[in-house]
């Protein structure tokens, strides 16, 4: 029984070419961008599991409250680590200590390279589980050792064995390796950790070992057995308070949060974990179901709407005794066939898409051969799939009475056609979402992209600068760069102009107690050159003078933000304190846009610094040629600095990289969009096809009697039309909900703008009238004798 199911199900396919093209192209790239998403949804929510006490680790974050919001952060003060470990060391079985990721230079004899990593304390290695290829992770006890990553001891050492061999840490510290790590996956928070210092090691540790109000350090902790995360997080919410008096203004609260949180749900708003990434899990999670759901509708459609063709069919074989059910098996098996060679046709669509989709969602995705979780879920979409689109057909024609079909008195009715319509509205209300979703999208990415930054991108470049030897002889170095023509001005800042990692709350002037006590402000220190060099924009006051050193060593260049927060009306003039000095303020710019384009800017305080910094800020020269400037920059920047790498950055690209996430959002969403639309013109091809060759006889009456081309694709395309405008109907409101809520996720953001929705719609009509128009013409064309003469 069930080898003729097949056979009959095999001859179906190959007698309705056109049919079957459109049911397994469709249902193929359904499965296809199901299986797509699927991938990627498993790379999200496989994050961090390479690591074996994944289950049990969590990161030490705190809360404090400035300018009157409720921030969250994973630094930490450095005394906080052996609180925990005293006060609180039945909660965990392990506390380390770690620096933030830092650049460093690592170079063994000729090879020179610049790598993150972070200082770490002795326990990280078992903490994090690494997998230790070579030597041990005990090394790290010695503060003249450091760990490596494969990759990284390969290009210091090649292929020879790198343990108890010197390098030069930062051009300055002869470290032994002691140990080298199997590099971590690309699905992990820690995968740029490719090199590991020993804690002893850090800069300034003995200075803030007691240093309550320094926050620029993190803490990794390791769960005891049976202890929940959670009410521990409870039991040290307070352990900084109670330590340090002098920071109670900003409310500090101490929590835990879990590595199982860390990639998905990163986000916190006023003090509350709102999520993450875990948003675009759900998102392109629904997106698969619909466009898959897409598919499955156009199987349905085109099998229900050719359910009088089959009706002679199903009344002979009810007729010489076929039972219901199996009528039914012969429709599932049918169904189940197109699905099964819709799989094998989308394993290949994968096969081929990958590439291109890795490169847009920025992952390294494979297609999962060997892992039977993959192809059980396969198989079981494709039994899901083919049990979904061939459950209507095989329930509905298996009905169907013989005497009426034989006699010729069978009639669909009018209703037989609602649910096919109503499967045409779903099809392109989620089609028109996502076109509208995807204009959203590009829109409030152009929107952030337009928003002035208050300074000038084109042309500056920044190089960390990680040894002292250009700091000593800055102003010869900034004299021959400009000497070699290819450079305008260069000056020194401590953070590049697209980052702000420091901020401080120790400012007080007249008048602080009455704007509230617990204001912070990102802190900068520049040279006298650095306002020329990147382009300020002032609206008061001026900039640093370049004439004698010290002339303006106590003076601050505010933004807008922070003289706005200051309270000062005229803020030149006035003076703040902080670090037992008094400061007068020479000038206010526009604010700069140095964190996310999204968010409003920081209140900014730039001040000329006393001690090294370490980003060089270069304007190259409009009129020079940029590869030739770079060389020269080059040349210059190793005669000073001998020791480090020239690596550099361009300030318009940093500040590209701030758009990625969406941008690639935008990019999916505009992939999937244009799948899902061309799988609802393949459903609409086909039942316009279906609707042309049932009414063959009717227009060739009408044409007889004098009816037009033109008259003859109106009646055809009218149907589809009122669909899709009931389609916008639905699509309409729905849009606007979801695209107002995603929207309010940004502080600076775009309007829902009319003529958004009123496109999507112009281009849903658009599309289906010329998707239908096609079967139209060439049925209004047709020979009128021909279309009557069939019987």
């Amino acid at each position: 029984m069930l080898r003729n199911h097949f056979k009959i199900a095999v001859r179906n396919l190959i007698r309705n070419k056109a049919h079957s093209f459109i049911n397994i192209t469709g249902l193929s790239a359904g499965m296809a961008i199901t299986m797509l998403i699927g991938l990627w949804i498993w790379d999200e929510l496989s994050f961090d599991k390479y690591h074996q006490h994944y289950n049990t680790i969590a990161q030490v974050m705190q809360s404090q409250t400035i300018n009157d919001e409720v921030r969250s952060q994973v630094q930490v003060p450095i005394p906080l680590g052996e609180e925990l470990r005293m006060t609180y060391g039945s909660e965990f079985k392990r506390v380390v200590m770690s620096s933030m990721p830092e650049s460093h230079i690592l170079a063994a004899g000729e090879n020179k390279f610049v790598r993150t990593g972070n200082y770490m304390e002795a326990g990280a290695p078992d903490l994090f589980a690494l997998k230790m290829l070579k030597g041990s992770g005990n090394g790290l006890n010695d503060p003249a050792s450091i760990l490596l990553s494969q990759s990284t001891a390969t290009l210091l050492f090649g292929n020879t064995n790198p343990i108890n061999k010197t390098l030069k840490f930062d051009d300055e510290q002869s470290l032994t390796v002691t140990g080298v790590y199997e590099d971590l996956p690309r699905n992990t928070t820690l995968n740029n950790l490719l090199f590991i210092a020993p804690w002893k090691l850090m800069p300034k540790l003995e200075k803030n070992l007691q240093n309550w109000g320094n926050n620029g350090w993190q803490i990794y902790v390791q769960m005891a057995d049976n202890v929940d995360v959670d009410k521990a997080s409870l039991k040290i919410r307070d352990a900084k308070s109670n330590k340090d008096n002098s920071e109670e203004r900003f409310k500090p609260v101490i929590f835990l949060h879990p590595m199982s949180r860390w990639h998905l749900y990163s986000e916190f708003k006023n003090g509350v974990n709102t999520g993450g990434r875990i948003q675009y899990v759900w998102l392109f999670g629904i997106i698969g179901v619909f466009v898959l759901l897409l598919a499955c509708i156009n199987f349905m459609n085109l099998s229900t709407a050719r359910s009088e063709k089959r009706a002679k069919e199903v009344g002979i074989r009810k007729a010489i005794g076929s039972l219901r059910t199996q009528l039914i098996y012969q429709f599932f098996s049918e169904s189940l066939l197109v699905a099964f060679i819709s799989f094998i046709f989308s394993l290949l669509l994968v096969f081929l898409l990958l590439p291109f989709f890795n490169e847009v969602a920025g992952k390294k995705l494979s297609i999962l051969w060997v892992n039977p979780v993959f192809w059980i879920t396969g198989i079981g979409f494709s039994l899901l799939s083919g049990i979904i689109a061939g459950s209507y057909p095989a329930l509905y024609l298996s009905a169907f009475q013989p005497v009426k079909v034989l006699k010729g008195t069978f009639k669909a009715g009018r209703l037989a056609a609602v649910p096919r319509r109503v499967l045409v509205v779903l099809q392109f209300a989620v089609s028109v979402i996502l076109i509208i979703g995807t204009i959203v999208v590009f829109r409030q990415i152009q929107f952030a992209r337009s928003r002035p930054v208050g300074y000038s991108r084109d042309g500056l470049i920044n190089i960390k600068n990680l040894t002292p030897d250009i700091y000593q002889h800055f102003a010869a170095f900034r004299e021959d760069l400009i000497r070699t023509g290819a450079v305008t001005e260069a000056a020194e800042s401590s953070t590049p102009v697209t980052e702000s990692n420091n901020e401080q709350s120790n400012f007080d002037w007249q008048g602080r107690e009455a704007n509230g006590n617990n204001q912070g402000f990102a802190t900068v220190g520049v040279s006298k050159e650095y306002g020329k060099t990147i382009g300020w924009h002032f609206v008061d006051g001026r900039d640093y003078q370049t004439g004698p050193e010290g002339a303006d060593a106590l003076a601050f260049v505010v933004n807008e933000s922070a003289a706005k927060l200051m309270g000062f009306k005229n803020p030149v003039g006035e003076t703040v304190r902080w670090m037992g000095y008094t400061f007068h303020i020479i000038g206010v710019t526009k604010d700069m846009v140095m964190q996310s384009p999204f968010d409003p800017a920081l209140p900014t305080i730039f001040y000329m610094a006393p001690w090294k910094v370490n980003v060089l800020n270069i304007r190259i020269n409009p009129a020079a040629n940029a590869a030739d400037a770079l060389k020269k920059i080059e040349q210059v920047y190793k005669q000073y600095n001998p020791g480090q790498p020239f690596e550099y950055k361009f300030a318009s690209d940093e500040y590209a990289r701030k758009f990625d996430v969406e941008e690639r959002v935008g990019k999916l969403t505009t992939f999937f969009s244009i799948l899902a639309i061309f799988i609802s013109c393949l459903g609409l091809f086909g039942m316009a096809s279906f609707m042309a060759e049932q009414r063959t006889k009717e227009i060739g009456i009408r044409k007889v009697l004098g009816a037009s081309v033109l008259n003859v694709w109106g009646l055809l395309s009218r149907e589809f039309v009122m669909l899709v405008l009931a389609a916008l109907l639905i699509a309409t409101p729905l849009a606007y909900y979801f695209m107002h809520i995603w929207l309010q996720r940004y502080q600076y953001r775009a309007d829902l703008s009319w003529w958004i929705f009123f496109a999507a719609a112009a281009g849903a009509l658009l599309i289906t009238i010329l998707t239908v128009s096609y079967q139209s013409i060439k049925a209004a064309l047709m020979d009128p004798v021909r279309s009557l003469k069939t019987e």
